[in-house]
């Protein structure tokens, strides 16, 4: 089995990072996770993670009390599962910060 993890920076900016890690086997994924993260007091905090953990693929969305909202995805690839959680955390990782951090202030 090989694995390959690696983080980028979202839109130029060094506050809000896209971390992935791909496990693989014979060049086929067998497992994954994506996860967003934002540096808020100097600490790198998750707020949303896409992964297969308990046998099928979701999203958790973490919020600041440790409360977590995990939300089914129907999509049975695992190739096309990296892909949908990559593309929707750089197309809406403002969104779930402001949803945490909204959440922060209550």
């Amino acid at each position: 089995m090989k694995e390959i993890s690696y983080q980028t920076f979202l839109k130029n900016n060094e506050e809000e990072k896209l971390r992935i890690r791909i496990k693989t086997e014979k060049g086929k994924v067998v497992d994954m996770v994506v996860q967003y993260e934002t540096l808020l007091n100097s600490k790198w905090t998750a707020i949303v993670r896409y992964d297969c953990a308990h046998g099928f693929f979701h999203r958790d969305i973490l919020f600041p009390k440790g409360e977590r909202e995990k939300q089914t995805i129907a999509i049975t690839s695992l190739e096309d599962a990296l892909n949908y959680a990559e593309q929707d955390i750089k197309d809406r990782w403002e969104f779930y910060k402001e949803r945490y951090l909204k959440k922060t202030k209550k």
